[in-house]
């Protein structure tokens, strides 16, 4: 037996006895793997805030005096711009806070003490229009609000819930200290990009074929230009749309024009059911005011998502990303069920880009096997159209085939 045989053995051997090892210990090995996950969480957290921020970051690269190439120029180009890249962020992100902190605590307070009058109004319609049943008008008479009375219990069942409060602080901490870590490896990796970059292509070359270095190539540059035009459309998108909403709420005279205009705008970052819990949380708030107003901002904020789902969604993410509404949806899903709502924003760029590269693969092998059909606007008119090899319907390139055997016969 050949050495080259010999090692293709090996492997399917190996192979075999890895996938029966792996199907008797199932479940350690998913404990192993939930362990090195939790290990390389902040890790990962600091590449998609790296990437995100590398956006950003080349915008700024792009401006920092292109036409000036001194030594002072090009040793501050990166540390200026990845200085200027957080300082954005981080006003954006106080910016929203600042809006949107003060007014939900405004409605809270708000809520809060007209909550006994629209429970009596409530019951007072209730009992009107549900006089033919006595029954469920007693029930809902004995229900009472009375807000010391719920101050009281949630004060006494707070001892009762220490502990959970204890494990959400726990699990809060956690998390800020993955984000603190990740966001420190961010740094790392955007200040030495250049340089790990060089490193991995030395690494392809030396240890890689060509074909798949090609392949891998053409992967990764697919992905990028996917995620990069997800991620630009994605905000653009948003701030359109808080935008528009917060002119409209003005306009229309509604409470907290400012907090609902951001609520929407942050939410609709999320693709598809973004818009829907910044809707109900915005019109939840302004309940708290007014019903009939809550009932107006709904009405005005689905006449808003028609326009922006035919018009401006299409235009500014939808083409740039290339995947059908439905594969969408199936990406949201699946994503945010998998991983929460990290899974809803990096579940649609990660789909659209094997589904790019699966049309690559269809139509290469159509090309390949001569099944590519124009389409109508493509088509050459019948009287000018030259039967060429690219042209040529398959059926004919068949009987073609067909001749050329008979008449070899």
């Amino acid at each position: 037996m050949k050495r080259t045989e010999m090692k293709k053995y090996l492997c399917i051997a190996g192979l075999a006895v890895a996938v029966c090892l792996i199907v008797q210990n199932f479940w350690i090995v998913i404990a192993l793997l939930g362990l090195i996950f939790k290990a390389l969480t902040p890790m990962l957290i600091g590449c998609i805030i790296a990437y995100i921020f590398n956006i950003i970051m080349n915008f700024f690269e792009k401006h920092y005096f292109p036409k000036k190439n001194t030594k002072f120029i090009a040793a501050s180009r990166r540390p200026v711009c990845l200085i200027f890249s957080f300082t954005i962020v981080i006003a954006t992100i106080a910016l929203i806070l600042k809006v949107v902190i003060p007014e939900i605590i405004t409605a809270s307070k708000l809520f809060y003490d007209e909550l006994p009058d629209l429970y009596e109004k409530a019951k007072d319609f209730a009992n009107k229009k549900l006089k033919q049943y006595p029954a469920l008008r007693r029930e809902i008479n004995n229900i009472d609000i009375d807000r010391d009375a719920i101050t009281k219990r949630l004060t006494s069942s707070a001892f009762g819930i220490f502990g959970s409060v204890i494990s959400f602080i726990s699990s809060v901490t956690s998390t800020v200290t993955n984000i603190i870590i990740g966001l420190i490896f961010a740094i790392y990796l955007l200040l030495r990009k250049d340089k790990l970059y060089n490193d991995i292509q030395r690494l392809k070359l030396a240890y890689l074929s060509e074909t798949a270095n090609r392949r891998i190539d053409h992967f990764l540059t697919t992905a990028h230009e996917t995620f990069t035009n997800f991620f630009i459309g994605q905000f653009i998108e948003a701030i359109l749309i808080g935008t528009l909403t917060f002119i409209g709420a003005s306009i229309l005279r509604l409470p907290y024009p400012a907090m609902t205009g951001t609520i929407i705008g942050v939410t609709a970052l999320i693709p598809i059911v973004g818009a829907l819990i910044g809707a109900a949380l915005s019109a939840f708030i302004i309940c708290t005011v007014s019903p009939t107003q809550a009932l107006v901002f709904l009405v005005f904020l689905i006449i808003l998502q028609q326009i922006d789902n035919n018009i401006f969604y299409p235009k500014v993410v939808g083409t740039s990303v290339g995947l059908p509404g439905i594969w969408v949806l199936a990406a949201v899903t699946v994503g945010g069920s998998l991983f929460g709502i990290m899974g809803m924003l990096l579940g649609v760029p990660l789909v659209a880009t094997f589904y790019k590269l699966g049309f690559y693969k269809l139509e290469k092998k159509e090309s390949e096997l001569a099944l590519a059909v124009d389409a109508p606007e493509k088509a050459l008119p019948e009287n000018t159209a030259e039967e060429t090899p690219e042209n040529k319907p398959a059926e004919k390139i068949k009987e073609k085939k067909q001749t050329k055997k008979f008449s070899h016969k």
